[in-house]
């Protein structure tokens, strides 16, 4: 899962950078992420993936280091980037951990 794993091609790294970005874009995932998957052409594994919110699997399937927490910031939240923030707890028991799915 390090930064020589990314696979810059891969359709989630460019889903994410833009829906951390864009507010429409976010509210839009919020509400309807099945949508912006497909909308963005996700293969079966990342949208597998995102479902579980299965951070480590994405960082297996090539999702750029960087990235990892922002998805777990996606789906729990920590505007403040605290460690006691759901969205930090649930990164550390993926990825530190290894459990894998937070959801």
């Amino acid at each position: 899962m390090g930064i020589a794993d990314t696979k810059h091609e891969l359709a989630a790294n460019r889903m994410i950078f833009d829906v951390r970005r864009d507010p429409a874009l976010y509210t839009n995932f919020a509400d309807n992420f099945e949508t912006v998957m497909e909308n963005y052409g996700l293969s079966e594994d990342e949208r597998q993936a995102f479902r579980d919110i299965d951070i480590k699997r994405l960082g297996e399937l090539g999702v750029h280091p960087y990235f990892l927490p922002q998805v777990s910031r996606l789906f729990h939240g920590g505007a403040y980037n605290h460690n006691n923030s759901p969205s930090a707890q649930a990164y550390g028991k993926s990825v530190v951990d290894g459990e894998g799915k937070t959801r």
